[in-house]
């Protein structure tokens, strides 16, 4: 198993390989989003892949895989613990998505370099970052109103890591950045573009749904294969 200094050493060492310019398909036809599930009683987690049409929206594929936690809770570090399920998901699924909403920081990290950098220099296929709560960096003057950005800076060089993002009036921000493969305005827009109708985007709200579901069939004994279409 790969050791805490190792991982912030190849943490640095793959940064460079991240593309920050748009290398996306045109038209964009499929958009995936991936989530992580942690079982508050045991060492069990589960990571799904779902796929959907990027227009309409509809759940094209969805792959799940349940396991033991193989990498200690440190933060800067989740992907190290993240990837292994979402990894062994996505080699199961019949679809490959155009690109990917990743439940997690991409350069809006402490070394630039999260969960959604790491998926995607390890796939190469464009991956966006969208975290729930802020990780590193500061914002000002963010609009309440729906769509409205404010930019995301490091404290330490002032360099722009993301972007707050609101995704509805007058509720909290989401945290976009760029994973690989993607401009920041572009990876903002499709975050918007995906959260029709929550704060989260649909690809990460369908994600955290069928990740819970295998969680739950894996503790109960269940003889069905790992969620897959």
């Amino acid at each position: 198993m790969i050791t805490p200094t190792e991982a912030i050493t190849l943490q640095e060492q793959l940064r460079t390989q991240v593309i920050t310019t748009d290398v996306l398909p045109y038209p964009i036809r499929t958009i995936a989003g991936t989530d992580v599930e942690y079982d508050k009683s045991s060492n069990l987690i589960a990571g799904s892949v779902v796929v959907l049409d990027y227009n309409t929206l509809s759940v094209l594929a969805v792959a799940s895989h349940c396991m033991e936690v193989t990498f200690p809770y440190i933060p800067g570090l989740f992907s190290f613990r993240e990837m292994p399920p979402l990894l062994e998901a996505y080699r199961q699924l019949k679809i490959i998505p155009d690109l990917i909403i990743c439940d997690g920081q991409g350069q809006a990290h402490q070394r630039r370099f999260g969960l959604a950098c790491h998926l995607g220099v390890t796939l190469d296929i464009p991956v966006i970052g969208c975290g729930k709560t802020r990780l590193c960096g500061q914002f000002q003057n963010l609009g309440e109103s729906r769509g409205s950005a404010a930019p995301l800076i490091a404290e330490e060089d002032q360099a722009v890591i993301g972007n707050a993002l609101r995704t509805r009036d007058g509720i909290n921000p989401v945290f976009v950045s760029v994973g690989h493969k993607i401009s920041l305005p572009t990876a903002t827009d499709i975050v918007l573009k995906m959260a029709t109708q929550y704060r989260l985007p649909e690809t990460t709200r369908l994600a955290d749904h069928y990740a819970r579901l295998v969680l739950l069939d894996y503790k109960a004994g269940s003889n069905e294969p790992p969620v897959r279409l």
